[in-house]
């Protein structure tokens, strides 16, 4: 079976989520309708983060079920993840942890991002502003030629 990888990345915090939430929702909701099995691997990092996660629960409960994992993607085992690992388990169709092999934690978080353009086919991004961990990475992403929409410079288009 052919899996079709969507990475979503966004700044921590959202002045416009209605408008994203929205604009998610249509984006993931022909993923599920159109391709044979998605999976969307997310971070848990801040508002965007959670608009996505929240708007793929929701298609997959409204539109399909049968053809998506819902993926957390961790740059490295937290104790939050320990403490509440049921929890989190329940939530998620399935954890991953990144392993940077060591380093500063600040720096994990880039290799975790990296690695998630690295297996997308589409990736998903809120960026407004030159700065920060998303801007980063969708820079990288430009880099590498992946394909991306960012719903800061499209909002209008999913209305």
């Amino acid at each position: 079976m052919d899996t079709y990888t969507v990475s979503f990345f966004g700044h921590r915090h959202i002045d416009n989520p209605l408008a994203i939430d929205a604009a998610l929702d249509v984006i993931i909701g022909a993923l599920l309708q159109n391709k044979a099995y998605v999976e969307f691997l997310v971070g848990r990092n801040g508002e965007f983060d959670q608009l996505a996660s929240s708007a793929i629960r929701r298609c997959k409960r409204e539109i399909r079920d049968n053809n998506s994992a819902h993926v957390w993607v961790l740059p490295y085992m937290t104790a939050d993840f320990r403490d509440f690992e049921d929890d989190y388990r329940a939530y998620y169709d399935e954890i991953e942890v990144h392993s940077t092999g060591g380093g500063h934690y600040k720096a994990a978080f880039q290799a975790r991002n990296r690695n998630m353009v690295d297996r997308s086919d589409l990736i998903v991004f809120f960026v407004e502003r030159k700065e920060g961990g998303a801007y980063q990475t969708m820079r990288y992403a430009t880099q590498q030629g992946k394909h991306y929409i960012n719903l800061a410079d499209s909002l209008e288009e999913y209305k």
